[in-house]
């Protein structure tokens, strides 16, 4: 794949949008489609073709301040060109575009994720977004932790999963806020959504590895209050 050239196809968006329609495969797309049960178009795009392309775009525009990154995050999230539908593989390579360019944004930023956040309504956009661009935020900085502490109580419950996934870097790098994640556990303990059940399960499933105690304790303090799911995902990994 050619590197995306400003001059000859426009703005970064355009030339993006015009990497990834030359590799569409709509037989992909409409197994993607199914396995989402998604509403928006699909290109049919792998993820790793996806990734290099936005990868590609990225080292030919180099370091770019934050606000550079939103907007082109918001250029391509938006875009819908032909199609009656947004078109989902712009919206994932705008997340890979936080991701990647996630060192240049920093808490103030994250007003414009959470924008995002609430329009994205499947696991397949909210989890990358809140994990490897809103968590690397939070690592870097303190203020993000507010934002986070917002989103765990709002009606939406993929920001309330998205704050709680957002703790996963720190607890994979050995800095983990056992403050805050045993205050959301303690928050989410009785939801009957599946995906914060599971994503409850998973992050203690993490946490396990490091800290099979906190744990263990937790479980036990609300004993029959936690779901089985969330029971059997965070005990995977403990014995």
């Amino acid at each position: 794949m050619e590197e995306a050239d400003d001059t000859a196809s426009g703005s970064p968006a355009e030339s993006l949008r015009a990497a990834l329609n030359a590799l569409a495969d709509p037989v992909r797309a409409d197994q993607q489609r199914a396995y989402l049960h998604s509403e928006l178009h699909h290109l049919g795009l792998r993820v790793p073709d996806l990734r290099h392309c936005v990868t590609q775009t990225r080292r030919a525009l180099g370091p770019r301040p934050g606000y550079d990154v939103l907007a082109l995050a918001r250029d391509l999230w938006s875009a819908q060109e032909s199609h009656a539908e947004p078109v989902y593989d712009y919206r994932r390579a705008a997340v890979e575009i936080l991701v990647q360019y996630a060192g240049a944004l920093d808490a103030a930023g994250l007003k414009d994720v959470e924008a995002l956040l609430r329009q994205c309504r499947t696991w397949a956009l909210v989890d990358p977004l809140a994990v490897h661009c809103v968590g690397a935020v939070a690592l870097r900085d303190p203020a993000a932790g507010k934002v986070l502490d917002r989103w765990i109580t709002d009606p939406d419950f993929w920001l309330r999963r998205s704050a709680l996934l957002a703790l996963l870097p720190a607890i994979r790098t050995g800095r983990p806020d056992n403050q805050r994640l045993t205050r959301y556990a303690d928050t989410l303990v009785d939801e009957r959504e599946f995906f914060l059940r599971k994503a409850l399960g998973w992050v203690l499933r993490e946490t396990s590895l490091r800290d099979p105690q906190l744990v263990l304790d937790w479980l036990d303090r609300h004993g029959s209050r936690v779901a089985a799911l969330t029971r059997r995902e965070a005990l995977r990994r403990l014995t």
